[in-house]
């Protein structure tokens, strides 16, 4: 594969992955963006987590998960609880409402891809499954 070839593909996938992200934000409408959603994400299926684990797991800075965890104590989404035998660690648990935002982002993240992916015929889908198992091995 040609150099230009590559980027070219790099290109079409990031322009697709900013457009899919800029259309969900749209139909979102949460004041929340799609790093929010990961952590909360991250939050539910790993609770309870420390921020530190946030960090690693969605490869973001301290300071990063800070400022988001922020917010979403501040939106009634997460909950910061002390640990019990160690007042200095702090976990982080998905409140219920926080759990309707996430399953919200869900929904409407469905919608689009089902709106997005109709675009295809049952085998370009098929092709594209196949393209990307290969890529995610």
């Amino acid at each position: 594969m040609t150099e230009k070839r590559i980027f070219d593909l790099l290109h079409q996938m990031d322009t697709f992955t900013n457009q899919m992200m800029i259309r969900w934000n749209k139909i979102f409408d949460e004041d929340l963006g799609v790093s929010h959603i990961l952590t909360l994400s991250f939050i539910q299926h790993n609770a309870p987590s420390r921020p530190s684990d946030v960090s690693k797991a969605l490869g973001l800075t301290p300071p990063t998960v800070t400022h988001l965890v922020n917010k979403l104590v501040k939106k009634e989404l997460v909950e910061r609880e002390a640990n019990e035998n160690d007042r200095r660690i702090i976990y982080l648990v998905i409140t219920a409402k926080g759990q309707d935002v996430l399953e919200k982002a869900i929904e409407c993240g469905q919608v689009l891809r089902k709106e997005i992916f109709l675009k295809l015929t049952e085998d370009e889908r098929q092709q594209l499954l196949t393209l990307y198992k290969k890529l995610n091995q």
